[in-house]
């Protein structure tokens, strides 16, 4: 007597040949003929269907059929055929779908997304729900089981593509939509989704357990996707369909999610009349489109392809339900730039059935904007130093409640390992690159860039040269002016020659110690102060290098084109650098050059900060153009000067612009280029946003991607500001704000340095 062994649950099948090995019963040469011929792997001892053919054998084994009459060979033929046709479909039937374990569970996430985001995907949601996530999951959680469209601008990294292909697996397995419709910026963006959906369905183990109707099938399919073809669940055919660009859940009787359907497609792709005929023989058109991001960076700044896509929105894909019919939207995106697709979905005068909303990362900014300097100083020193910025994290712990006071966060367990808050975060973004934070986490995009016309490029700056040798003043110049900026391993230095007009010429520039070659970066220096000066720690290496490199400038006397000499007037020394502030203020003390020196301070004076004409000025205290010399204070007794870097930057670029000739030109020595390349490249390693805030408008600087080096863009600074000091004043400007000339001493007088 025969046994259909396709009637007997694993269990029994279990106990029948749970005294009897699984490679006694079947050998290994049947065991490789039955693997090569079903797809079956040596030593699955759990797979069910290879279970059930040991039954079989065993059966046969303890219970032999009769003796049958010799066939012909043709009947043998037949009936190996028949065997094999047998095999085939035990092999490729998955049998009997398993219980749901927690049907509590699946029925309160048949209609609360959140609910389903946190029971079956614990480890993706990990942090807690800020209050923007949870509008936007209500938003995703309406359009899903009631309709709608709904926009969300959300920052990067804040998890808008998991949520939407979260969405995506909820809506099929429930049954709240049967077609949805997946689309990304492009194709490629669309099917990485897609195998992110995938591997859920793959690896989710708790939606297997509450959704074996449409889960339990695709684990069958063991990523053999070619079974997918001929699965069959009790005798009838699955029909899923696995690819790169769509899947189609198993067809299974009382499954709400049977034949359930995501296709994906970038949003230049084919869209229009996009169908699937289901096994019932309807044809089902999207009734859900997800669009994650649907820009990209180019088609962003792009006003044609904004347009393009746009087109493609309105016509193709909100008509993908077809006639009488409305489709459901979910939007999650990012503003790239004003105008561009997502800010104008977002706009609900323009576009008010998108219901568009824009979340932020900040809502309100810390108010406390001088710590805040201070802190950008510290973490900008500790990058160009080659270091980790974790001085500028121990200044804000020390600081942390006042540097925190009056800011408004949207997540506050948004922050990375080696920060100590997502203030910290916010603004360490924002320092980064402010352009980018503002369009890609505020979602509120800063105005475009000048064009390429109004900002200088390095191949313009490089050839804007006067013809004088290396080290020659013009015969015009009144002022000799030097700045050095202060790095752990390397001094840059500039000096620079005035007329009282602003008309400067570059005269020398270079570092200490001298690196002897045409381009090189300051993090890759093999000969750096410490080298030149053996035995001494960071600050005895530099005050060592200021010595040395004083000592060599300012007592030389540089000649004028006709015949003159004159000395350097004025030089600057940065003290910005956290490390060097100490020794650079004790070398201006020391210094055989102490009249002609003075520690300088850069600071970051935005549209948003107090300009320092608006500082209440000390008794004392000098006001210049953009620059002030505060009293001696504290324990260091040397003055310093303090300058505003965004103005002086702008100010030295519209000098290099300035044509040759003109009065306010910048010009470089010599007359090759190439030998200013690198010089120029430090020079437009920053560029400029103009900024408005507080009734003012602002360049505001910032280092481009990459961070190159812009020392050298600091040292043409602080040369033109100690010109300012002494008294030139470009024409146009006022000149009571300008400063008059610093008081002449006695003893420079006696000295000659005047």
């Amino acid at each position: 007597m025969a046994i259909d062994v396709r009637q007997l649950r694993p269990s029994m099948l279990t106990r029948m040949l749970n005294s009897t090995p699984l490679g006694e019963v079947l050998g290994d040469r049947q065991l490789r003929r039955h693997r090569n011929r079903a797809g079956y792997r040596i030593g699955d001892e759990k797979h069910v269907d290879l279970l059930r053919y040991a039954a079989w054998l065993l059966w046969n084994r303890h219970n032999p059929e009769p003796e049958r009459e010799p066939r012909d060979y043709e009947a043998m033929k037949e009936a190996a055929r028949a065997r094999n046709a047998e095999l085939s479909a035990i092999g490729r039937d998955i049998g009997e779908i398993p219980e749901v374990i927690d049907p509590d569970r699946k029925a309160r996430a048949a209609t609360d997304f959140r609910f389903f985001c946190e029971a079956y995907f614990p480890e993706t949601f990990s942090l807690p729900w800020s209050d923007d996530h949870l509008k936007v999951i209500a938003k995703i959680e309406t359009a899903v089981l009631r309709g709608g469209l709904f926009a969300m601008a959300m920052p990067r990294g804040s998890g808008k593509t998991t949520l939407a292909e979260t969405a995506c697996i909820w809506a099929m397995l429930t049954g709240a939509q049967e077609f949805v419709c997946l689309i990304g910026s492009d194709a490629g963006h669309a099917r990485s989704m897609l195998e992110s959906i995938k591997v859920e369905f793959e690896t989710n183990e708790r939606l297997l357990d509450d959704y074996p109707e449409a889960v339990f099938p695709i684990h069958a399919l063991e990523r053999i996707h070619n079974r997918a073809k001929g699965q069959l669940c009790g005798g009838k055919a699955t029909r899923i369909v696995w690819t790169a660009d769509e899947i189609v859940l198993p067809t299974i009787a009382d499954s709400k999610a049977s034949g359930a359907i995501i296709r994906v497609a970038g949003i230049e792709s084919r869209i229009r009349g996009m169908k699937f005929k289901r096994a019932d023989g309807r044809a089902v058109r999207p009734s859900l489109v997800v669009l994650d991001d649907p820009q990209t960076d180019e088609s962003a700044r792009s006003d044609m392809q904004v347009r393009a896509r746009m087109e493609t929105l309105n016509g193709a894909i909100l008509n993908l339900a077809g006639p009488g019919q409305k489709i459901s939207g979910i939007m999650p995106c990012t503003v790239i730039r004003p105008g561009d697709m997502a800010d104008q979905i977002l706009d609900r005068d323009k576009h008010p059935a998108w219901q568009g909303e824009r979340t932020r990362l900040v809502y309100v900014f810390p108010t406390n904007e001088k710590l805040w300097d201070k802190y950008a100083q510290i973490r900008a020193d500790s990058f160009r130093n080659d270091g980790d910025g974790h001085e500028a994290t121990e200044f804000y712990g020390k600081h942390r409640k006042e540097m925190d006071a009056g800011a408004v966060i949207a997540w506050p367990e948004r922050h990375n390992e080696d920060e100590l808050s997502a203030i910290q975060h916010a603004m360490n973004l924002r320092l980064q690159d402010e352009r980018a934070f503002w369009a890609e986490y505020q979602n509120q995009p800063l105005p475009q860039e000048e064009g390429e016309s109004d900002q200088l490029n390095a191949d313009a700056i490089a050839a804007k040269t006067n013809g004088l040798p290396r080290g020659v003043v013009p015969i015009g110049a009144s002022h000799l002016t030097m700045f050095i900026d202060v790095q752990g391993k390397l001094l840059f230095h500039a000096v620079v020659a005035w007329e009282d007009d602003f008309t400067g010429y570059v005269v020398d520039y270079g570092t200490y110690p001298d690196q002897q070659r045409p381009v090189f970066a300051l993090r890759e220096v093999q000969k750096t102060l410490a080298r030149v000066a053996p035995g001494t720690g960071m600050e005895g290496s530099i005050y060592a290098g200021l010595e040395k490199l004083t000592d060599a400038y300012l007592a030389k006397r540089w000649r004028h084109d006709d015949g003159a000499e004159m000395g350097i007037e004025r030089c600057l020394i940065d003290a910005n650098w956290g490390q060097s502030t100490d020794v650079v203020y004790q070398f201006c003390r020391q210094s055989a050059h102490a009249g002609l020196i003075m520690p300088s301070h850069g600071r970051y004076v935005g549209a948003s900060s107090v300009p320092f004409s608006e500082y209440k000025r000390k008794k004392g205290e000098r006001v210049g153009l953009h620059w002030r010399v505060p009293t001696v204070q504290g324990r260091r007794q040397v003055r310093h000067v303090l300058i505003d870097t965004n103005y002086w930057k702008s100010f030295v670029h519209a000098r290099l612009a300035v044509a040759m000739g003109d009065p306010g030109s910048l010009s470089l020595f010599g007359r090759k280029p190439s030998e200013h390349q690198l010089l120029a490249e430090h020079l437009t390693a920053e560029y400029r946003v103009k900024t408005e805030a507080r009734g003012r408008i602002v360049d505001e600087w910032k280092i481009r991607a990459g961070g190159p080096d812009n020392h050298w863009l600091d040292c043409m600074v602080g040369c033109a500001v100690a010109a300012s000091i002494l008294g030139a004043v470009l024409p146009g400007t006022d000149a009571k704000a300008a400063t008059a000339r610093a008081p002449i001493r006695l003893s420079e007088l006696r000295k000659g340095k005047r």
